[in-house]
């Protein structure tokens, strides 16, 4: 088993990311993290928030609040986006945290003492108006070379020509319109040309890093370094620690390159091992992955290094492979410019695991790649849905239907070409997975369902069954084990239908316990198969006329804490009717009064834990807003609240109810303002709400101290979000709480 070490790139926290940052720096890491980890390889796999800069202050001057408010905003709404995706970090941290702040600082006066930092005058815009010198965000003007307008200060991304203070014509400060002066200011300045000699040889051993990657770094190290700022004058930032340079930060390249090695250490106070970073930053033989967009190349190709290098003692990068842009409509995906498409939007209409393979298959690795919501819809409908969730579904379901479970394996001359076709195409698969190269590997996985569909169909299994039942079940079990390998080869990138079918493969643990070694080892003999159904669904869109390439609307943010929470509609309601499902046994038709013209019809699965005299007449908290559907047939119009144990190791559910008499339609909403619109079920599930015994103000769960706890029950539900914790309540003294006793910290559903 080795160690491996993986860093992501930080995106700002000044808006949702979008599928340009997951296609080019989020989902190849937690691809390449899962293929470790299924190898057996110990992972530590970090990144977060980027919070400081201009990017995060602008958008906090434009919105009248706080560069915090708004870092924090947005690292929560990516965070979240980031685990719907299911991108799973060792720890997605944040620059804006004690931890970063002292490691930054301790390597910034260590590179001082070392005499690789020194001060230097230079020129800067100053605003007379504002009272401030201006970073490269705060001004704008016209490009000399191509005319081009609003340009900012530093760079044209028209032309690519590189600024100074003074070149721009008709410059002016973004914040108050009026023209700025160019001033002197001092500041810190990297040696970075001290480095150039070790760095050319860092990089000459280095064949396995992509073309790009290479020639990139290769061709600024060959122009020659020029020493860079490392301060800029702002107060939003790691302050810079020396005495007499109030008012000026550590710049945020620097800053948010070291955020690798802080997390680090961060995540291992957080898992009680402080020393822990160590086995992965200072042992040589631990590798040291960088995945970043190229417009990222240099600073982790030439100024990481090089700070690492002035510090000593650490690993620098093995590999850094860096993805080129998704494009749409001939243009980057790019939050400032506009254009892209963030990832809560999407998620709201489209499964993870289809935008994990369409991000996958279409990846921008050695060069650009166009989106269009017409190629997603071809890939997913006709490779993802037709070859491998065809062939998982008419493998399963045969199997389930005409045998129950697990049949008799074939003897090994019968399987023997299904089981090299496996393995030669496992060979190719790991490769190009070791390589980095995540499209080829997707290809591999994609060419066994090839295989897989035709074995099936030259099988025919269904003729088999009327004459020999025992053959049929040799090749079915044949069958199931390439669904096996296909599962687990799948794993990295579909990790949620790849679970999925492994539960109904009826083999038990994960598919990370399994392996790649146990890929190919028999299935359990006589192992009852529940009844699978289909893992992936076609993409239809709601109107086929329209163009297919609209950008979906995202909704608008519901800025600060609680955001989540907040898009609920809960409300008070009586049922006032109880019937049976005419066409499901575990399943209620309720009526229930939540105080509008006419009782809504609600279909519950309670039949196992409430009977029918418990539910008439009983007062629930109902999600008013939910979009309706047909649960077994019938519609359904909103969903009882109920707190359910059994991920605890419990088996209670137990319905939601007011502890105090309220009139049907009672709003609860913790006394938060809301925005609530239709939603699906997904949303319901990003609100975090838990149920706990509650002591002296205290939520036992967690022992979370209660914003307010006044009127209080025993036990009661409390919404969280971070390390705020509120009771549910109509704001009047009625709380929400259970009349039974159940598991502290039992979630809500």
């Amino acid at each position: 088993m080795s160690k491996v070490c993986i860093n992501i790139a930080w995106p700002y926290a000044n808006g949702k990311i979008h599928l340009g940052h997951v296609a080019g720096s989020l989902l190849p890491p937690d691809i390449f993290s899962r293929y470790n980890r299924l190898t057996g390889n110990e992972v530590l796999m970090v990144g977060g928030s980027d919070q400081h800069g201009t990017p995060i202050t602008v958008t906090a001057e434009k919105e009248h609040t706080t560069p915090e408010a708004v870092a924090e905003r947005y690292h929560e709404i990516n965070k979240k986006a980031i685990e719907d995706l299911d991108i799973e970090y060792s720890l997605f941290n944040k620059t804006h945290c004690k931890t970063h702040y002292e490691v930054v600082q301790k390597l910034f006066l260590d590179l001082l003492d070392r005499g690789y930092l020194y001060i230097k005058q230079t020129d800067q815009y100053y605003c007379v108006d504002c009272g401030r010198f201006l970073p490269d965000r705060y001004v704008e003007g016209i490009c000399p070379t191509c005319g081009a307008v609003d340009v900012r200060s530093d760079q044209c991304d028209t032309c690519g020509t590189t600024l100074e203070p003074g070149d721009l014509k008709e410059p002016h400060c973004i914040q108050c319109g009026n023209v700025p002066d160019v001033r002197q200011t001092e500041h810190y300045f990297l040696r970075l040309s001290a480095f150039r000699e070790r760095l050319l040889d860092f990089i000459a051993d280095k064949d396995h890093w992509r073309s790009n990657v290479k020639t990139f770094t290769q061709n600024w190290l060959n122009e020659g370094l020029t020493d860079r700022a490392i301060t800029r004058d702002m107060t939003w930032g790691v302050p810079v620690p020396v005495d007499g340079w109030d008012g000026k930060v550590i710049y945020v390249w620097f800053d948010a390159v070291i955020g690798y090695l802080s997390a680090s250490i961060e995540y291992s106070k957080m898992i009680g091992k402080p020393d822990y970073w160590k086995e992965f930053w200072q042992d040589p033989a631990v590798k040291h992955y960088y995945f970043v967009g190229k417009d990222n190349i240099p600073f982790h190709s030439i100024i990481w290094p090089a700070i690492l290098m002035g510090e000593g003692g650490l690993n620098l990068p093995y590999d850094i492979p860096a993805n080129e842009y998704l494009m749409f409509g001939g243009g980057k995906l790019s939050k400032s410019r506009g254009g892209a498409i963030d990832v809560p939007s999407v998620l709201k209409k489209y499964d993870a695991d289809l935008v994990r393979y369409y991000l996958s298959i279409n990846m921008p690795d050695t060069h650009d790649s166009d989106f269009s919501w017409e190629d997603f819809k071809i890939k997913i409908n006709n490779e993802l849905v037709s070859d491998l969730g065809n062939y998982y579904h008419r493998c399963l379901s045969f199997t389930q239907k005409n045998f129950g479970s697990i049949p008799d394996a074939a003897p090994p001359e019968e399987s023997a070409e299904v089981m090299e076709k496996i393995g030669s195409i496992f060979k190719e698969y790991d490769e190009h997975l070791s390589k980095c190269d995540f499209k080829k590997a997707l290809k591999a996985v994609m060419d066994l369902a090839h295989f897989a569909n035709k074995y099936f169909d030259q099988s025919k299994p269904w003729a088999l069954l009327k004459s020999d039942k025992e053959a049929c079940g040799r090749v079915m079990n044949t069958n199931l084990r390439i669904v096996k390998a296909l599962a687990v080869m799948s794993w990295p990138y579909m990790p949620r239908s790849s679970e999925k079918i492994w539960e109904y493969l009826a083999i038990g643990g994960t598919i990370e316990e399994c392996g790649y070694e146990g890929m190919t080892s028999p299935l359990p003999r006589g192992a009852a198969m529940p009844e699978p159904v289909p893992v992936y669904k076609k993409v239809e869109f709601e109107d086929e006329k329209e163009k297919l390439n609209k950008v979906p609307a995202a909704e608008p943010d519901i800025a600060g804490p609680f955001a989540d929470f907040r898009r609920l509609d809960l409300r008070a309601g009586t049922v006032v009717s109880v019937q049976d499902h005419p066409d499901a046994d575990k399943l209620y038709l309720l009526s229930v009064d939540i105080g509008e013209e006419s009782p809504r019809q609600i279909v519950a699965g309670l039949k196992a834990y409430y009977p029918r005299e418990r539910m008439l007449g009983r007062k629930v908290l109902v999600v008013s807003n939910l979009k309706p559907a047909k649960l077994r047939g019938i519609m359904s119009s909103g969903m009882l609240l109920a707190a359910d144990d059994e991920d605890m190791g419990g088996s209670a559910v137990l319905l939601l109810t007011p502890s105090k008499e309220v009139p049907n339609g009672t709003k609860f909403s913790s006394g938060m303002d809301s925005s609530p619109s239709r939603i699906e079920y997904k949303d319901f599930q990003r609100a975090v709400l838990k149920v706990s015994t509650v002591r002296d103000g205290t939520f036992v769960a967690g022992s979370r101290k209660l914003e307010s706890a006044e009127g209080c029950p025993p036990r009661a539900v409390a919404v969280i979000d971070g390390d705020r914790t509120v009771l549910l309540s109509d704001g009047n003294g009625s709380v929400a709480t259970v009349d039974s006793e159940i598991r502290d910290g039992a979630g809500v559903r």
